[in-house]
C-alpha cells in the first residue's frame, strides 16, 4: 500500500508539471499571436498620425499637411504632432480597435480642411501581417472649394535594414510610389503610396510645366539615425532649399503660386528617410498600403476598401455590448459619445522606446529626514549628475496627446479599467510591458520619458527620475479586475462578457489556466514593488509619541517640497506646513491598504499560505492605523499628520479628495459610523459636492481656488470616478448608510456625465479637469485618459427608479 501511495504521489507531481509545461507552451504560443496582432499601429500618439511596430529601431511613418494658399501661412500651419495650439475644433479617433483599426477625423478649422485616417490592418504572415491608411481631406465649408493642400507622408528606417524607392520617374510620379524594404522583425516588404483621387492646381507660370503638380513627389535622404523623429524640421530644410531655387531662378515679384513654391524637390532612390508630397485643390483621397512579405500577398486599394468597412462594422454595436450603457444613458446620442471618447483612450496607444534621465546617486540628503529637507535635496541635486539609462521600451496608453504624450504611473491603471472590460488581454500586456520596466529594488519610474522625441515634450527640470520616488500603485486596479472577471476568489463571479455572444474574446478569461500563468509570472515582480514601497515610503512612528495599534504601519512620499507632492498624483494639494520629517500622508496608507489587500488577493489564489498570513497581518495593521493615525474626532474626517513645535502628533485637515482616501480605496466598513461622516463631506454643497462633480478642495478650505488652483477645488474624474463606484458599493450592502449612498450615487452619476458630456458638445474635446462652479472644461485639452473612465460611469446600474430629472435634456 506504502508503494502504491508512493507511485500514486509521484504520478500527480509528474501530471502537475506536465500539465504546467502544457500551460507554459501555450502561453508562449498565445503571447506569440498577441505580438503579432498587436505588432503594428497608430504608436506614435504625439503625432496627429503615425505609425510603427513594436519593435525598437524600426519602420516608421507620419503624415503632414498645411493650407498653401499663401506665403505667410504655411510655416506656421503645417500639421504634425498634437499642439494644443493649433486651433482644432476636435480631433481623433471615432471608432478604434488596437487589433483591427480605426478610424479619426481631425477638424482643422485653420487649414480649412477636415482629414480623416482610416487605419486598418490586414492579418496574414509571420511578421505582423499587412496593414493600411486611408488619407481623406474635405474641404471645410467655410473654407473655398478650391483650397490648396500640400500634404506630405514620410517613411523613415532607423537602424539595421535598407528602404529605397522600388522605381524612378525623373518629373515625378503619375501612378503609384512604391519603397521597398526590409528589416529586422519584418523582413521584407513593400509600402506604396497611391497616386489616389482629386484635383490638383494648374498655373500658367512656367514652373508648373516644368514640375507639374499632378505628380507625386519624393524626396529620398539619409540623416543620422538619432534625428529621424525630428522629420519636420527635415521636411523644412528641403522646404527652404526649394524655396530659395525658385526665388533665386524667378525673383519675389515672379515666384509660382505658394502650392508650387512649397514643393520638395524630387530625388528619389535610397535613403534612410523618404519624403512623398501629393497637392491638391479641393478634396482628396490617397491609400498607404504596407505589404509584408511574410504575407504572400499584395493588396491594393480596393481590398483597403473592404477591410475598412469590415473593420468598422460592429464596433458600434460592439462598444454597446461591451459597456452596456444604462438609463439615461442608454441612447445613441451619448453612446456615440461614449465610442469617442474610449476609441480616443485605446488610440492613445503608443509604444515608446529610448533612454531616459535617471538619478542613482542615492544622496542620503534624498532620504528627507531632517527638518528642512527640501532644501537638503535641493542642494544635493545641483550637486549630483543625473545618467542616461537605457535604453528601455514600455507599451502604454497616454493622458494626452497634445500635451502628456508619455506614459504616466498612476495613470495608467485608470486608463486601463475600461481596456480591461474590452480587451483584457491587451491590458494585462501593458501591465507587463510597465512591470518589466522595474529595476532590482522595485522601482518603477513615475514618468516614463523614453528618448529625445520624448524628451523634447518636457521641460528640463522635469526629465530627471529618481529611484526613491513613488507614485499611486493603480495598476493593482488591473489585477483585482482579472480575479474579479475569472471569479476566482469564490467561484461564484461569471466571466465577464466582452463580445456580442456568449464567450469572451480575452484568452485568459477563457482559460482561466493562462490566467493563473500570467500571475504566477508577474506575482513575484508585483511582490518586490509592494516590499519597495513600503521600504522607501515607510514613515517614522517610533521616534515620536504615537498612539497607534501598529508602530509600523505608517507612509510618507518622498519627493516633498513646501508647495507640491509631486509624487502623489495630487501635486499642490495642501500638505501641513512647513514639511516634517515626521509626516504621515493618508492618501499614501490608503494606497498601501489597497495594494495590501489585492496582493493577498493574488497570494490567495496562487496558494502562497505563508504570503497570505503575513499580508493579512500587514492589512490589519493598516486598517487600524488609518484610524488611530489619521482620523479627526473633531473634524469627522481623514487627515494628514504632522509633528508639531512641541514634538507631538497633530492632525492637518484640509477636507477634500484627501479626506475620502480610505473610502476611495475601498477600505471602509459599510456599518461603521465614520463612513456616514464621509458621506456627509461628499454631500455637503458648502464643502466638496458641486452639481458638476465632486470638488478636489472643499470650498470652505483657506487654500480653495489659490495658487496653481491644480489640485485646490477642480473637479477630476477619476477621483470622481472612485467616488462613484464606492458608492455603488455601499449603495448595494445592507447598512445605516445604504440609502445616503444609494442617493449620492444616482445623483453624482448624472452629474459627472453631463459635465463631460457638454464640454465635449462644446468644445470639440474632453479635458484634464472641469470647473467646479461652472463645469467648463479647462487646463489640458483632449485629455483622453482617465477622463474617459465616464463610459465606466455610464455602464453602471441606475438606481434611482427611473427618476431622473435631467434626462430629457441628456
Amino acid at each position: 500500500m506504502k508503494l502504491l501511495n508512493s507511485i500514486g504521489g509521484v504520478l500527480a507531481v509528474l501530471a502537475a508539471t506536465a500539465a504546467a509545461d502544457d500551460t507554459a507552451i501555450l502561453y508562449k504560443e498565445i503571447a506569440r499571436n498577441a505580438n503579432q496582432s498587436l505588432l503594428w499601429g497608430p504608436y506614435r500618439p504625439n503625432l496627429y498620425f503615425g505609425v510603427r511596430p513594436r519593435i525598437p529601431k524600426s519602420l516608421m511613418g507620419g503624415l503632414m499637411w498645411s493650407k498653401v494658399e499663401n506665403f505667410q501661412d504655411v510655416q506656421n500651419n503645417f500639421r504634425h504632432t498634437c499642439e494644443q495650439g493649433d486651433g482644432m475644433r476636435g480631433y481623433g479617433w471615432e471608432e478604434f480597435d488596437a487589433r483591427r483599426g480605426g478610424l479619426q477625423t481631425i477638424y482643422d478649422e485653420n487649414n480649412g480642411i477636415d482629414i480623416r485616417t482610416m487605419f486598418v490592418k490586414i492579418p496574414g504572415g509571420s511578421n505582423g501581417g499587412s496593414w493600411a491608411a486611408r488619407i481623406r481631406g474635405t474641404v471645410r465649408k467655410d473654407s473655398p472649394p478650391d483650397l490648396k493642400t500640400t500634404v506630405v507622408f514620410y517613411a523613415s528606417l532607423e537602424g539595421l535594414g535598407a528602404l529605397e524607392v522600388e522605381s524612378i520617374e525623373l518629373v515625378g510620379y503619375e501612378g503609384d510610389v512604391a519603397l521597398k524594404g526590409e528589416s529586422d522583425g519584418l523582413g521584407e516588404y513593400k509600402l506604396v503610396v497611391t497616386a489616389g483621387r482629386g484635383f490638383h492646381p494648374q498655373s500658367s507660370h512656367p514652373a508648373h510645366e516644368e514640375k507639374p503638380l499632378d505628380r507625386t513627389f519624393v524626396n529620398s535622404l539619409t540623416v543620422p539615425d538619432h534625428i529621424l523623429w525630428q522629420s519636420k524640421p527635415i521636411l523644412f530644410k528641403i522646404l527652404k532649399e526649394s524655396v530659395d531655387k525658385y526665388i533665386e531662378r524667378y525673383g519675389e515679384e515672379n515666384a509660382p503660386p505658394p502650392s508650387q513654391v512649397y514643393t520638395i524637390t524630387h530625388n528619389p532612390g535610397p535613403g534612410n528617410i523618404h519624403m512623398i508630397q501629393k497637392v491638391f485643390e479641393g478634396d482628396f483621397e490617397f491609400d498607404v498600403i504596407f505589404n509584408s512579405g511574410s504575407a504572400g500577398k499584395e493588396y491594393f486599394s480596393s481590398d483597403v476598401s473592404n477591410f475598412i468597412e469590415n473593420t468598422s462594422k460592429g464596433f458600434f454595436e460592439r462598444f454597446v455590448a461591451t459597456f452596456e450603457p444604462k438609463p439615461p444613458f442608454d441612447i445613441e446620442r451619448l453612446q456615440r459619445f461614449g465610442t469617442n471618447l474610449f476609441s480616443n483612450l485605446l488610440g492613445g496607444l503608443g509604444y515608446f522606446y529610448g533612454d531616459s534621465v535617471v538619478d542613482r546617486s542615492y544622496a542620503p540628503e534624498y532620504d528627507e529626514e531632517n527638518e528642512g529637507f527640501w532644501e537638503e535635496t535641493q542642494a544635493a541635486r545641483e550637486k549630483h549628475a543625473e545618467q542616461l539609462e537605457g535604453p528601455s521600451e514600455l507599451f502604454t496608453t497616454i493622458p494626452s496627446r497634445s500635451f502628456f504624450p508619455r506614459g504616466f504611473y498612476w495613470d495608467e491603471g485608470f486608463h486601463l479599467i475600461p481596456v480591461a472590460d474590452w480587451d483584457m488581454d491587451l491590458a494585462l500586456e501593458v501591465v507587463k510591458s510597465w512591470f518589466n520596466l522595474m529595476d532590482a529594488d522595485g522601482w518603477i519610474g513615475r514618468e516614463q520619458i523614453l528618448g529625445a522625441e520624448a524628451r523634447s515634450k518636457v521641460p528640463q527640470e522635469f526629465q530627471t527620475q529618481y529611484p526613491h520616488y513613488a507614485n499611486p500603485p493603480t495598476l493593482f486596479f488591473i489585477i483585482d479586475a482579472l480575479i474579479t472577471k475569472i471569479g476566482a476568489l469564490n467561484g461564484t463571479s461569471p466571466p465577464a462578457k466582452e463580445t456580442l455572444g456568449e464567450k469572451p474574446t480575452s484568452v485568459h478569461l477563457r482559460n482561466p489556466e493562462l490566467a493563473l500563468h500570467y500571475l504566477r509570472e508577474l506575482y513575484p515582480k508585483l511582490k518586490t514593488h509592494y516590499h519597495w514601497f513600503r521600504r522607501t515610503q515607510a514613515g517614522d512612528l517610533k521616534s515620536y509619541d504615537r498612539d497607534a495599534f501598529s508602530s509600523k504601519e505608517g507612509y510618507r512620499w518622498r519627493g516633498r517640497t513646501p508647495q507640491h507632492i509631486l509624487t502623489s498624483g495630487l501635486d499642490d494639494y495642501p500638505r501641513p506646513q512647513p514639511p516634517h520629517p515626521g509626516e504621515l500622508h493618508v492618501d499614501l496608507m490608503s494606497w498601501m491598504g489597497m495594494m495590501t489587500k489585492s496582493l493577498k488577493n493574488i497570494a490567495t489564489l496562487l496558494q502562497m499560505d505563508d504570503d497570505v498570513a503575513e499580508l493579512t497581518t500587514i492589512e490589519t495593521a493598516i486598517l487600524r492605523n488609518i484610524d488611530d493615525l489619521h482620523w479627526s474626532e473633531k473634524e469627522k474626517c481623514y487627515c494628514d499628520a504632522t509633528i508639531d513645535d512641541y514634538e507631538e502628533n497633530a492632525l492637518v485637515c484640509h477636507k477634500g479628495y484627501i479626506s475620502l482616501f480610505p473610502f476611495l480605496t475601498g477600505l471602509l466598513d459599510p456599518k461603521s459610523e465614520k463612513l456616514g461622516h464621509i458621506l456627509d463631506l461628499v454631500g455637503d454643497e458648502e464643502e466638496l459636492w458641486s452639481e458638476f462633480g465632486l470638488r478636489s478642495l472643499s470650498k470652505k478650505d483657506e487654500f480653495y481656488g489659490t495658487a496653481e488652483n491644480y489640485w485646490r477645488g477642480p473637479v477630476w474624474m477619476n477621483m470622481n470616478y472612485l467616488a462613484v463606484a464606492q458608492l455603488l458599493k455601499y449603495a448595494q450592502l445592507p447598512g445605516p448608510h445604504q440609502e445616503k449612498a444609494k442617493d449620492l450615487y444616482s445623483r453624482l452619476r448624472l452629474n459627472l456625465i453631463r459635465t463631460v458630456f457638454d464640454s465635449w458638445v462644446e468644445t470639440g474635446f474632453a479635458w484634464e479637469q472641469y470647473n467646479p462652479e461652472t463645469g467648463k472644461g479647462q487646463r489640458t485639452q483632449h485629455f483622453t485618459g482617465w477622463t474617459s473612465l465616464v463610459v465606466k460611469i455610464m455602464g453602471m446600474p441606475d438606481l434611482s427608479g427611473g427618476n431622473w430629472e435631467a434626462h430629457d435634456e441628456l
